[in-house]
């Protein structure tokens, strides 16, 4: 007899909740093709409803070919109305208890993720009121499409901002606004490597999501060493012409290391030899802790470097708000793979976000954070140096995370299992390798998205974890 639960405090109309039930056990072959099916009265009693509700159920289903009625015989389930299922969803169907421990496990640990900006601090106050003005005060041509590259008042108040901030100089027609910084290098790598043999010189390590989208494009990745000051220009390729060299010279991820002037100018007399471009991503810049941040490497040259930013670390990743500023020559083709790409990205986002920097919200929430994230630095710093004292830490003076590098300890994925198992999850520095066996005894904690409550424990953990390991015997002081 088959029998389900209807919810009748439910948004769901009851025949919809009917429909879908019967539907799902048709797909997965509860309910097997030729089976025939209980009629619309004895299904409605035994499932509480009336009997016009199973009718009208049954009436879509056949409409969509599930069931077919056969004359004086009733009503069955169709020929040809369900699929196999996958073996990974078999198993997860009779064993999904160890997966959902595993979940739970998962989301229970303290998770040293870095480029995770302080959700918490989202100034969702003020936010909220600009978005309702905005969307009360803009005229009505905002609700329609908006220009590919972006809306101008955001490209305006941006080029601003960055010349004050970061010593960017551009006129905000050379900004393309884009749904965050992972669309804008997207775009820069279909622009700038286009031939069949596109070869993109790349620091090493780097964000694995970097070396996905030049693997996307098609690219040959070129891996430079970098070390605790950013990339090595006398390691770039002589003998290949790179299309682009892609830097991280800030706050470099993730070793964390601040390209010095005498580097930068290295590398942009090598991108004027090869006749190729400096693609600058500055994702973090904002947060210096340790002197005065950098001035851009596009400030230097801006015919040659496309600089990248994006607005996810500073507020959050839900807005996707990136942008890209590019060299002059570059502007009209970038503008049209941005239109082919999403048409524009959110115009009502844009104007808040132009509001919220015209304001001076940006910049007071910017130094809001930086003192929140300079706390959580500390904290993560003293409590490594107490716990783990032989450890040594690299790239604390600016953005969101650090490096540990430990001597003697090798990372193994069966070391960072064991530390996960602790409760407390780290990343190595292994991971982004492009050229293996580097980074063994470095790992990647972020701090930015922890409290300091959460960041103490954290380490505590991870030292609990290392104590059994050979070679590094953590002590406390």
């Amino acid at each position: 007899m088959l029998g389900f639960e209807v919810d009748r405090n439910a948004d769901v109309p009851l025949t919809a909740q009917v429909y879908e039930q019967m539907r799902s056990r048709i797909l997965r072959r509860e309910l097997a093709e030729g089976e025939r099916m209980p009629s619309s009265r004895e299904l409605a009693a035994n499932i509480g409803v009336s009997r016009n509700v199973v009718l009208e159920a049954y009436e879509r289903l056949a409409a969509e070919g599930y069931i077919e009625g056969r004359p004086q015989s009733g009503t069955f389930v169709a020929a040809g109305s369900s699929f196999a299922r996958h073996a990974e969803a078999e198993r997860e169907r009779v064993a999904p208890a160890a997966a959902r421990a595993e979940t739970v496990a998962d989301l229970a640990a303290i998770d040293f993720r870095a480029a995770h900006p302080a959700a918490d601090y989202f100034p969702r106050a003020v936010w909220g009121r600009l978005a309702k003005e905005v969307c009360l005060d803009a005229p009505e041509r905002v609700f329609g499409y908006g220009p590919a590259e972006g809306a101008p008042e955001l490209r305006g108040v941006l080029a601003r901002y960055l010349l004050q901030a970061r010593g960017v100089r551009c006129h905000p027609d050379r900004i393309v606004i884009t749904s965050g910084a992972t669309q804008a290098l997207h775009l820069v790598t279909e622009l700038l490597s286009r031939k069949k043999d596109a070869l993109v010189a790349v620091e090493d390590p780097v964000t694995d999501e970097m070396r996905a989208i030049f693997a996307y494009a098609g690219a040959t990745v070129l891996p430079v060493p970098v070390d605790d000051k950013g990339i090595v220009p006398e390691e770039l390729p002589a003998a290949e012409k790179p299309d682009f060299v892609f830097v991280i010279p800030s706050h470099q991820f993730p070793l964390g290391g601040t390209l010095p002037i005498q580097r930068r100018i290295r590398l942009l007399e090598y991108a004027r030899r090869q006749d190729c471009y400096i693609v600058e991503d500055d994702y973090d810049s904002e947060f210096t802790y340790e002197g005065a941040a950098v001035p851009s490497m596009q400030g230097l040259d801006p015919e040659r470097v496309v600089y990248v930013g994006t607005f996810s670390k500073i507020l959050s990743p839900a807005l996707r708000i990136g942008y890209a500023v590019l060299p002059e020559r570059l502007v009209p083709e970038y503008r049209r793979l941005k239109w082919f790409a999403d048409r524009h990205t959110s115009v009502l986002e844009q104007l808040i976000l132009a509001r919220f920097m015209e304001e001076g919200y940006f910049e007071r929430h910017i130094r809001r954070m930086k003192k929140i994230y300079r706390k959580r630095r500390e904290a993560l710093v003293s409590s490594l140096r107490q716990q783990l004292p032989q450890a040594n830490i690299l790239g604390q003076a600016a953005g969101m995370h650090l490096v540990v590098e430990m001597a003697g300890t090798r990372f193994t994925p069966a070391l960072l299992a064991r530390i996960r198992s602790e409760g407390v999850q780290v990343y190595a520095v292994e991971h982004y390798a492009i050229r293996s066996g580097r980074h063994e005894h470095q790992i990647v904690m972020g701090y930015g998205g922890l409290t300091i409550e959460s960041i103490r424990e954290g380490v505590a953990r991870l030292r609990r974890a290392l104590e059994n390991e050979p070679g590094t015997a953590p002590t406390r002081k």
